[in-house]
């Protein structure tokens, strides 16, 4: 699976115990992504799910006409109340935002949660282009949670914002693979998860370093390409690589499982309606991720 042996645990599960996740994403209406994806995700790889809402969007911004609301007002109260409540949390993964304010609650729950892994999906764009909310701005503080992540999930357009890199398409070699892994593990990420090299060979890449291995190890991950591309596999990626480590499971083997569950969802969505614009229909493979990481 790569040039490194031991893969490295970040959660020793207790199989009686149901670990509770902050998931601090976006909630859309309709399409398939953010907490559309998160919430049923993780609960079947066996995660008490607690959203955070970032914002209230009436489709995902794929679509011509969507509406948008920003939700930063509301989260300060929002997290006092589970301080009152005595809600603990053992993990918190965030991803895409409404504004760049709300990388203020992440770090209040640090603050609030220091036990607690944080998984860091950097959502900002695809392709080389940023997502039509996202501003400059936004991008900068994103920057911010990078330091101190548990996991760190970009893809290639994400991990060029990020660094301050030119975007480098999708066709990466092992040197400039390892580049870009140095230059994303020098932000302070614990360690890291690079999304979607591909060469034109029929495969994805993703590839896993740690601080842990030492200088320029890294592990790499091959699935199969699919002949199309659709809107919401990173989320589903992200969820489920979050739910694999809840479960116990080794951070580049809960990356493996999160791409083959990706994969078996992707062979699922060319046989749903309107899937074009609503993105990736995994659904019908949530017993599978179940039975994987479990």
């Amino acid at each position: 699976m790569g040039d490194v042996e031991h893969d490295v645990r970040l959660y020793d599960r207790d199989p009686r115990y149901i670990p509770r996740v902050a998931a601090v994403h976006d909630m859309c209406g309709y399409g398939t992504c953010s907490l559309t994806c998160a919430i049923p995700i993780l609960s079947s790889c066996g995660c008490n799910v607690c959203p955070v809402p970032t914002a209230l969007f009436s489709a995902h911004t794929m679509f011509p006409v969507y509406t948008f609301h920003d939700t930063t007002a509301m989260l300060g109260g929002y997290l006092d109340a589970w301080l009152r409540e005595g809600v603990d949390l053992d993990g918190v993964y965030s991803g895409f935002l409404g504004s760049a304010a709300q990388v203020d609650v992440i770090e209040r729950l640090y603050r609030d949660y220091p036990r607690a892994l944080r998984f860091v999906d950097p959502v900002m764009g695809d392709e080389g282009r940023l997502y039509p909310t996202y501003t400059r701005d936004m991008c900068e503080a994103m920057g911010r949670l990078a330091k101190g992540a548990d996991v760190l999930m970009p893809n290639l357009t994400e991990a060029a914002i990020l660094t301050g890199r030119d975007y480098p398409g999708r066709d990466l070699d092992d040197a400039a693979v390892a580049d870009w892994l140095g230059a994303l593990l020098s932000l302070g990420a614990r360690n890291v998860v690079l999304k979607g090299v591909d060469r034109g060979d029929g495969a994805i890449r993703n590839y896993v370093a740690s601080a842990a291995y030492g200088v320029g190890a890294r592990i790499e991950l091959t699935h199969e390409r699919l002949p199309f591309m659709t809107h919401g596999t990173g989320d589903a990626f992200a969820s489920a690589l979050c739910g694999a480590v809840m479960a116990g499971r080794p951070l580049a083997e809960a990356a493996h499982l999160a791409g083959e569950f990706v994969h078996d969802a992707m062979e699922h969505t060319p046989f749903q309606p309107g899937h074009e614009q609503r993105g990736v229909s995994f659904e019908l493979s949530l017993g599978m991720l179940t039975s994987l990481v479990r």
